[in-house]
């Protein structure tokens, strides 16, 4: 048995993943869960949605530790027809505390982007956009490749690093161009195509890239030189960042169990047709 409680677990997550550096429109923290009820077994996981929710009772866990918030937007009911409310009522009679660890655990050393860059190899990366209390920390990051490679080089040891996924990896450019400057960003990540540091990469790497913004950003590119794109899938992306999160929390509540859910939580199942079009592509 273990004395260490709910309380204990709110510690650790703020010192590692501070809630006042999560962005203003975020909802990090404490969902659902009593201060004083006891801490045995942890599950992580991107989000909270029935499958993971299930993983976690099922295993009997006391707190499940989400990247994604579930309650992002505001809500008027938890009544059970919905799919939040019922998500809600299933982890409190579980007894299972529910936190969201989302843009705060996007910023630090350890945090997703960093993961991805620690992953990728890539020397002297630092934050794209600094945070304003430490600009040692703060969202995406942009560094160098040991030595430059071809686009498609790069793609494919994107794909290595990532789980695999129906999407796969999506590539926007020249696959014999040679990249070395490489920007990213874990999640959705369009809204920083016009960021300086992006558009002075080689490639940028991240998710969800939307058909205007990455059609607007390649014309630029074609105009006033810009990165080629690299888009993977969104869970893909923030998944890698579980393994050491959970290390790190284990290491802080000794005696607790801390577990990694083993559930795929992209929405996609399956693709048909997948291939390059049949007319000429726009140069």
């Amino acid at each position: 048995m273990t004395n260490v409680s709910l309380a204990d677990l709110r510690r650790v997550t703020d010192e590692m993943w501070p809630l006042d550096t999560a962005e203003s429109w975020d909802r990090v923290g404490l969902v659902t869960g009593r201060d004083d009820a006891p801490l045995r077994r942890v599950l992580l996981a991107v989000d909270a949605v029935g499958a993971t929710v299930e993983e976690a009772l099922a295993w009997k866990a006391d707190a499940l530790v989400t990247h994604h918030p579930l309650l992002l937007r505001g809500i008027h009911t938890v009544a059970e027809d919905t799919a939040k409310g019922a998500l809600l009522a299933s982890l409190i009679r579980g007894e299972c505390a529910l936190i969201a660890a989302h843009t705060n655990a996007d910023q630090p050393a350890g945090g997703v982007s960093d993961v991805i860059a620690r992953r990728l190899d890539l020397v002297g990366a630092v934050p794209i956009v600094p945070h304003a209390s430490d600009p040692e920390i703060g969202i995406g990051r942009v560094g160098q490749l040991a030595a430059p490679e071809t686009l498609r080089s790069f793609a494919e040891r994107v794909a290595g690093a990532m789980p695999a996924t129906v999407s796969g990896v999506r590539v926007a450019g020249d696959p014999d161009r040679l990249v070395r400057t490489v920007a990213l960003l874990g999640g959705a990540g369009d809204s920083l195509l016009d960021h300086p540091a992006v558009r002075g990469a080689d490639v940028y790497l991240t998710s969800d890239l939307r058909h205007h913004p990455a059609q607007e950003a390649l014309e630029l590119s074609a105009v006033a030189g810009g990165p080629a794109l690299v888009d993977v899938a969104h869970w893909a992306s923030e998944s890698l960042w579980l393994e050491g999160a959970a290390e790190e929390l284990a290491a802080r509540l000794p005696g607790v169990e801390v577990r990694v859910s083993t559930l795929r939580t992209d929405p996609w199942d399956f693709s048909v047709g997948a291939r390059p079009g049949d007319a000429p592509r726009a140069e």
